[in-house]
């Protein structure tokens, strides 16, 4: 009986659906985190009569013919790109950004990964890093005596200086994009790789060709809408119980079937 096996497959779906939606609730505070979704697609079909084959009896073409699924499958789970909303926290090394981008970050084997997680910190020599520890590009490196920092929308770092009037420009914070961003690798620690599904890195000064502005003192939020969140986790509850329903049928259907003398 097919039903028990299509019915298994939407079970296994709806699973992954509400794995999704976990995920999505787990992350509602990370920083720069934008919301999942499980798609799904239809599964192969039995053709037990084609459409358009002519009828043996009486020579006419058969408009519809039978066509019977065999379920579904996970298609994909996409990111939405919506941006989260600023939230203000005063750090000179907050960054958010508002519009498109990633800033670029140097993994320990020499990789490039992209985040917009701007919440950034100094190491003991100064340099600019994530949360990870990770070097963010080009490696911006701030003076022990800096008094202060500064960080304009295109992403040009100041410091001030006690003994100075003028600030020293200590370098430039670059944005990337990518022609496909749902195609980047999700690889934690709110990092992704670029994949030949996303294309190659184009990197440009931040306000310029499309790409956003850099805003000092503000975080980007999680995207996650919480309310949404709650009814996909009903909709894919109920729907787990409607394809246990159709299992809990086939079974009492079969077990009719063998108890027939």
């Amino acid at each position: 009986m097919r039903a028990l096996h299509i019915a298994a497959t939407g079970m296994s779906a709806q699973q992954m659906r509400v794995d999704t939606v976990a995920n999505n609730l787990a992350n509602m505070s990370t920083a720069g985190y934008n919301a999942r979704r499980a798609e799904f697609a239809d599964l192969h079909y039995q053709q037990h009569t084609r459409a358009g084959t002519i009828n043996a009896t009486d020579g006419t073409v058969v408009p519809a013919g039978v066509q019977l699924g065999l379920g579904v499958r996970p298609a994909a789970v996409g990111i939405v790109l919506q941006q989260g909303s600023l939230t203000i926290t005063g750090g000179d090394l907050d960054l958010a950004i508002e519009g498109r981008g990633y800033l670029e970050v140097t993994l320990p084997d020499g990789r490039a990964a992209y985040t917009r997680d701007g919440g950034l910190h100094r190491t003991g020599d100064g340099l600019i890093v994530t949360a990870d520890g990770y070097e963010v590009a080009p490696g911006i490196t701030i003076p022990d005596d800096a008094r202060t920092v500064s960080i304009n929308a295109q992403g040009e770092v100041y410091a001030y200086f006690s003994d100075r009037v003028q600030a020293q420009l200590l370098g430039q914070f670059t944005l990337s994009s990518f022609s496909n961003e749902k195609g980047l690798e999700a690889m934690g620690s709110n990092l992704f790789t670029e994949t030949e599904a996303s294309g190659p890195a184009f990197v440009a000064e931040a306000g310029a060709d499309g790409l956003g502005t850099l805003r000092q003192g503000y975080l980007e939020d999680s995207s996650v809408d919480a309310v949404r969140e709650v009814t996909e986790l009903i909709k894919a509850q109920r729907s787990y119980e409607l394809n246990a329903k159709v299992i809990t049928a086939a079974d009492q259907m079969l077990a009719a079937t063998a108890q027939v003398r």
